[in-house]
């Protein structure tokens, strides 16, 4: 059974709140050289306070923003990730794409179902866990997945995954098999996702033997792979490349760049306003 109907929507947010929830925003705006860009990890963060994308939160993201509710729905109607009804402490999604499925990722789905009562995005009653059937987890060399607030499980058969749910019901603490130590809860993870790290990026293991193995296996034989034709002439003499994650990443960029207030940029822009929904 869901829990939608026992929870009602907030109309607003009380004034402490609303200026917490407004200098997080201005960080996230600060990354994007438009603010209409910061729409994505805005509403991760109004879903890390009400455990949803609520009313409250669209309206908040949009008149951030500068932007309608209609637009801002959109998005969050548009992306699985964002929920629309209150959601569980704990989301156990259970892949049941092609290999998982096959491995066993139907099995563990139908048995977890019917052992929560519940079925897909829907949330038990205590409040604590909301199943997904979810496409791909991304982790087929560890099928079949199972994942709780986006922290693997992998391996799993359904009594595991039926021992962990029970776990997770029970408050007892559950321990990733790769990643963090640990594993948190809805709305701090969706605030992970808003941008504003919990300090556990560099906890447990990574890259585990299977996913490695191919590369063990390259280097044994010398294997490489063939030069990109031109990559050292379109670079061109002294330029450098620039490395994922370095000063040169959008997160490094200031906000406003002479390219962004332009007389093309800024018609551009004018021509984005003008075809707003008022």
């Amino acid at each position: 059974m869901s829990i939608e109907t026992s929870r009602t929507h907030k109309t607003s947010y009380d004034a402490e709140t609303h200026a917490r929830l407004t200098a997080d925003s201005d960080t996230i705006v600060a990354r994007y050289p438009q603010a209409r860009s910061a729409l994505l990890p805005m509403l991760h963060l109004v879903q890390s306070e009400d455990g949803y994308v609520s009313p409250r939160g669209i309206a908040f993201c949009a008149a951030h923003l500068g932007l309608s509710t209609a637009e801002v729905s959109a998005v969050a109607t548009f992306y699985t990730q964002y929920k629309r009804h209150p959601n569980g402490t704990y989301t156990v999604g259970v892949c049941t794409n092609t290999l998982c499925a096959i491995m066993g990722g139907d099995a563990i789905w139908e048995d977890l179902s019917d052992h929560l009562g519940v079925g897909h995005d829907e949330t038990t009653d205590d409040g604590v866990i909301t199943l997904e059937r979810v496409e791909c987890n991304a982790a087929c060399d560890y099928a079949p997945v199972v994942m709780v607030n986006w922290e693997f499980f992998d391996n799993q058969t359904p009594d595991s995954a039926r021992q962990l749910a029970d776990d997770l019901t029970a408050g007892k603490a559950v321990v990733p098999t790769r990643g963090a130590d640990s594993v948190c809860s809805f709305k701090e993870m969706s605030r992970v996702l808003a941008g504003f790290g919990d300090g556990r990026a560099d906890e447990g293991v990574g890259a585990g033997v299977p996913t490695l193995r191919g590369v063990a296996l390259a280097r044994a034989e010398g294997w490489t792979a063939p030069d990109f034709p031109g990559a050292t002439a379109s670079a061109g003499a002294g330029t450098t490349v620039p490395a994922v994650g370095g000063e040169q990443s959008s997160a490094e960029r200031p906000a406003t760049t002479p390219a962004d207030v332009s007389p093309a940029a800024e018609q551009k822009k004018q021509s984005t306003d003008d075809a707003k929904e008022s």
